[in-house]
């Protein structure tokens, strides 16, 4: 894997393969800031219940400093104790200092664990993906942090199940 470089600027990021010429990756736009530890733990959170429930990625997620929630299709309501193992899967993760990478392919060469069709339909030729250990792979090219620890405490806020939908919904803060 070859060496990259990445910077961001005004929501962009600019990557190339030394730092004096960063055009050599072009990216799609990047709408928002996010608040590097809650992004980061999006993707593990993400990871944990796909992990302990089968589910598909977040269908729904909003990440925020203050405070997050996302929203997840199951095919029950989750116990408490299952809660409770959502939250340890969380900090046990963060302390374990994972560390956070990335690498950029082709669309061509995605794994094969990545469903292209979650992808944006303008996405760029060269996708950029977001490594934390072995435990979660992703196309993203929003900020993260650079290893677990970073992120800080993960605290359930309160969860959410609907019925008609199916729908567990996660609200969490970093502090």
């Amino acid at each position: 894997m070859e060496k990259v470089f990445a910077v961001w600027k005004n929501c962009r990021i600019f990557a190339g393969k030394n730092r004096n010429n960063m055009a050599d990756y072009l990216l799609n736009e990047h709408n928002k800031e996010e608040f590097p530890p809650a992004h980061t733990a999006e993707h593990l959170l993400n990871q944990t219940m796909i992990r302990i429930f089968g589910c598909e990625r977040s269908f729904n997620a909003h990440i925020e400093r203050k405070k997050s929630k996302m929203s997840f299709h199951l095919d029950h309501k989750p116990s408490r104790q299952e809660e409770k193992e959502i939250e340890r899967r969380m900090s046990e993760l963060i302390d374990e200092d994972l560390p956070v990478t990335f690498e950029f392919v082709t669309r061509d060469e995605l794994p094969e664990d990545i469903d292209p069709s979650r992808l944006p339909d303008d996405v760029s030729e060269t996708i950029r993906l977001v490594r934390i250990g072995d435990y979660d792979v992703c196309p993203c090219i929003g900020k993260h942090v650079r290893s677990t620890s970073q992120i800080g405490r993960f605290e359930m806020l309160g969860t959410n199940w609907d019925e008609h939908e199916r729908s567990f919904r996660v609200r969490f803060k970093i502090v």
